[in-house]
């Protein structure tokens, strides 16, 4: 079971603590940018991570050079006929004290002839720390990095700030976040994990949020956090199982409750200051990123909703928003905010495509209509029901939900799709490109059944590793069991 995550307020002492560093970093003009009258909040640029020098030794010192250097037949006959000691006139001879010490600090042959040997560094930068060794990358163009990170996106706001924060900053980070609320749907667990590994092939480091705080305030799971944080690790067991990945480093899943707790003052002083610089009718038109349009029934946590998804957006860190299509409004008031206080570096939204739900004219799949999407943890039988009822018109492309999820799943993890049919019904066909699919079909040579016969057997062998994985792993299948239980709430 996991632990219950308790929402304890700040102490006396971690809140002097906050002060005392935001004060500090107040004093420092040049790094900070004043919000409002009331607040100095440093709002810090994207640190720009250079891979420094994989050389850790020092040059060796002029002294040790000159001690080394090869002496002549000549001047070593010289150096025979000289005493043993000698000393210039204007320095004092040391003591018998003295020369045991140096005798003790001195470097042994061995140690000096290997820092001879050493060649010097050729760059002053430090030497590389493990985190950045396990970061590096093999070297790819920008070109290939761009067309790599630009295919995740439907949308992307800047092409050209795209381009120019893939030449200059090696490992930009991107942000996304996500409410536990439920079973996770093929949208979340097959699109995301894809998207991710895309992000991180062309250098990317991805900073994935649990937004449990938003999911509490959004009523998610009755604001129950024991069972928000539980299907938080729920969410992480399904992208293990899809192959995301997450070695080195390059993903990491961080929690809100705990990100706005470490540093809260500095947290809500950038929520408030968002908030005084927008109206309130500017924020009503964000408020669809929760899947709400009834505003009369907003609260008041729901309304600072957008404020506080704009401000993670600079707690983080992030050079690149990459969200959803539906996360759009939300994105680009991050980007007004940066115009207000004057801020150079704007985040980068790169946002997906929606999958819809498979019944008519549904825009997205949703969790509170079981039948609208199917889950990661479906059955065999489960997906084949589900796409057999499914919206799929005969010869209708256009908002045929299950032309979409060919499109934008099966393609691009199979590179291809293929059909299977009797010779009666025109025998086996695998496309090669979505474009020659939509022509077969729009033109009535393939059937809507062949179709999703066909689809449903795709998507049960994408999912196949996941239901293995919480059938087998026994803290995977009590996450699963637990969240059964739970009743999904809008």
């Amino acid at each position: 079971m996991a632990t219950t995550l308790t929402l304890e307020p700040p102490s006396t002492t971690f809140l002097d603590h906050q002060n005392s560093r935001l004060n500090t970093m107040a004093q420092t003009s040049s790094k900070s940018t004043v919000l409002s009258r009331k607040h100095t909040l440093p709002l810090k640029e994207p640190e720009e991570k250079v891979l420094p020098s994989s050389s850790e030794e020092k040059p060796p010192s002029s002294s040790v050079e000159e001690e080394q250097k090869p002496l002549s037949s000549e001047e070593e006959d010289e150096l025979e006929q000289k005493p043993p000691s000698s000393t210039s006139e204007e320095e004092e001879e040391p003591s018998s004290e003295v020369e045991e010490e140096k005798e003790e600090q001195m470097p042994s042959s061995s140690s000096s002839e290997e820092a001879i040997q050493t060649p010097p560094s050729s760059s002053s930068e430090p030497a590389p720390t493990v985190d950045d060794k396990r970061l590096a990358l093999p070297t790819m163009s920008t070109e290939k990095k761009y067309k790599i990170v630009r295919s995740v996106g439907e949308e992307c706001t800047e092409e050209v700030e795209l381009q120019d924060l893939l030449a200059n900053k090696p490992q930009p980070i991107c942000y996304d976040g996500f409410e536990p609320s439920g079973l996770m749907h093929i949208a979340q667990g097959i699109m995301k994990t894809m998207n991710v590994n895309k992000l991180t092939s062309a250098g990317c480091r991805v900073k994935i949020l649990i937004a449990d705080e938003f999911a509490r305030i959004n009523k998610k799971l009755g604001g129950d956090m024991e069972k928000i944080e539980t299907v938080g690790y729920y969410m992480i067991e399904v992208w293990k199982a899809m192959g995301m990945n997450l070695e080195d480093g390059k993903v990491e899943f961080l929690w809100s409750s705990k990100e706005i707790r470490s540093r809260a003052y500095e947290y809500w002083a950038l929520v408030l200051d968002i908030a005084e610089s927008n109206t309130l009718a500017r924020l009503e038109r964000c408020t669809q990123i929760m899947g709400r349009n009834d505003r009369d029934k907003l609260t008041t946590a729901q309304i600072f909703y957008p404020c506080m998804q704009c401000a993670d957006i600079f707690f983080l860190q992030a050079d690149i928003c990459q969200m959803g299509m539906d996360q759009r409004k939300v994105n680009m008031l991050a980007r007004e905010y940066c115009d207000i206080i004057k801020r150079k570096n704007k985040p980068i939204i790169l946002s997906h495509h929606m999958l819809p739900g498979l019944k008519p004219r549904q825009e997205k799949m949703s969790k509170s209509i079981p039948d609208s999407a199917i889950f990661m943890n479906d059955s065999e039988d489960e997906v084949k029901r589900k796409i057999n009822d499914a919206f799929c018109p005969l010869q209708k492309v256009e908002g045929n939900p299950c032309l979409e999820y060919i499109k934008y799943l099966i393609f691009p993890w199979f590179d291809e799709f293929v059909v299977e049919r009797t010779e009666h019904h025109g025998g086996d066909k695998t496309f090669k490109s979505y474009e020659e699919l939509i022509a077969n079909y729009g033109s009535g040579q393939l059937h809507p059944k062949d179709l999703k016969n066909a689809l449903s057997k795709a998507i049960n062998k994408i999912v196949e590793p996941v239901r293995e994985h919480f059938e087998k792993d026994e803290t995977a299948k009590q996450l699963l069991q637990t969240i059964l239980s739970y009743e999904v709430t809008r």
